[in-house]
């Protein structure tokens, strides 16, 4: 119904809106009238013309160029008839074939739906490369969104978890990786379609993906794909097994959103990706025991939020990222037992923040980071153990602060910013020079 619904929108604002012949025409000749108005005055200001002998007589030349205008006025305002019966019968003719075009693919989509609704495996898996055959087809955007929207509704339908090899079970096994076949294949094209350029044939860039709740239990790639515009969600989804693969995407524009999304399990990659605008955020996040990695990634830009994400087992790695004119935050995190690197990081301009974020356990490492501008913040954090450091890092330039952290100095951290420490950094009192700090510290 919903489908339908937004097929009859798309119908409705193709809609022909044309004026009535009597007032197109009235329209025309008024505008033609005036047009002609203009030029005639016009040729005699540029001519400077001064007056029109009345005496003159009519000879026989010129009653045949007045006779000889006549006529080309006439034949100018049928030209002008023409032409209007011409663009109205050129609008008619495209909008009966865009509706003969939305009456095919609506019947073409009604049998892929039915496909995918099948009891087989076999046929669901031909339902889904028909609605993407469909989607690549369509005759207008809003159809083809409708297309990728029951894709992903497909995905977010409840499904029987694997029985086991148990081979009292081993029919119920077999569907279940058929059907878990079918979910992949979605994932696979959802991915090809992503990596193709924006406003190419086949490309689904700028369209919205809902891909909330869904479950992701095996190997997928999107490596190379682009976000740019348009709203995508893996908001509460479950990265639970498996590989997945968003290396070398690019996210610029749009939302990209993995709000409350947990990772448990699974080896997700975005090495190399580019953030260049837009916002893509993790808010909520859970990373318990997967391996979440995020090397030589490129910040410029946009907003990238961890705020209140807890990373509690397996490893988290920002290594050698470079931050320059994003706003990069992990608000109210907890860091309590994952393994979380920014070594080799490069902090050029831009703000990244930590602020009332709790780290409890498990190392955060810094060492050889390099702060050359921008504004990195720890305001009213909390450190539990001296498992944070920065040996190795440099400090040239930019802001660092510490306001109302609470916990033991972090080790290295004096000797990246200096003594005496520079003006833009902020320090706890407890943590200054003058006060005995750890070894190293």
């Amino acid at each position: 119904m919903t489908a339908n619904r937004g097929q009859r929108t798309a119908a409705d604002g193709r809609e022909l809106r044309l004026w009535k012949v009597g007032w197109a025409l009235t329209v025309i000749f008024t505008a033609a009238i005036l047009a002609a108005g203009s030029v005639f005055y016009s040729l005699i200001a540029l001519l400077d013309f001064q007056e029109i002998d009345t005496t003159a007589k009519l000879d026989a030349k010129t009653l045949f160029d007045i006779v000889t205008l006549s006529f080309g006025v006439v034949a100018g305002a049928g030209a002008l008839v023409a032409l209007v019966v011409a663009y109205r019968r050129q609008r008619v003719d495209e909008a009966g074939a865009h509706r003969e075009a939305t009456r095919l693919h609506t019947e073409r989509f009604s049998q892929a739906v039915d496909k995918l609704g099948s009891d087989s495996p076999a046929v669901r898996l031909g339902g889904v490369h028909a609605l993407a055959g469909l989607a690549d087809d369509a005759p207008d955007d809003s159809l083809r969104q409708t297309c990728i929207d029951v894709l992903c509704a497909y995905l977010q339908l409840p499904y029987t978890p694997d029985p086991g090899t148990d081979p009292a079970h081993q029919g119920e096994h077999h569907r279940y990786l058929a059907l878990r076949k079918v979910r992949h294949t979605i994932l696979r094209i959802i991915g090809d379609h992503y990596r193709r350029p924006r406003g190419t044939h086949r490309s689904w860039q700028g369209c919205d993906l809902d891909l909330t709740g869904i479950i992701i239990d095996g190997d997928v790639s999107l490596d190379g794909a682009t976000f740019s515009g348009g709203n995508v969600s893996f908001n509460g989804a479950t990265f639970s097994g498996g590989n997945v693969s968003f290396n070398g995407a690019t996210f610029s524009g749009g939302v990209v959103s993995f709000d409350d999304a947990t990772f448990s399990g699974s080896y997700v990659s975005l090495a190399r990706a580019r953030f260049s605008g837009g916002i893509v955020s993790f808010h909520g996040a859970t990373f318990s025991g997967s391996d979440v990695y995020l090397p030589s990634t490129t910040f410029s830009g946009g907003i990238v939020s961890f705020d209140s994400a807890a990373f509690s087992g397996g490893n988290v790695s920002l290594a050698s990222a470079t931050f320059s004119g994003s706003a990069v935050s992990f608000d109210h995190a907890a860091f309590c037992g994952s393994m979380m690197s920014f070594s080799g990081m490069k902090l050029s301009s831009g703000e990244m923040s930590f602020n009332y974020a709790s780290f409890s356990s498990g190392p955060v490492s810094f060492a050889d980071a390099t702060f050359s501008g921008g504004e990195i913040s720890f305001n009213s954090a909390t450190f539990s153990s001296s498992t944070t450091y920065f040996t190795g890092a440099t400090f040239s330039n930019g802001a660092l602060s510490f306001v109302d952290v609470t916990g033991p100095p972090l080790r290295g951290l004096l000797d990246a910013v200096g003594v005496p420490v520079p003006a833009t950094v902020t320090l706890p009192v407890s943590w200054h020079p003058s006060e005995p700090h750890p070894p190293g510290g």
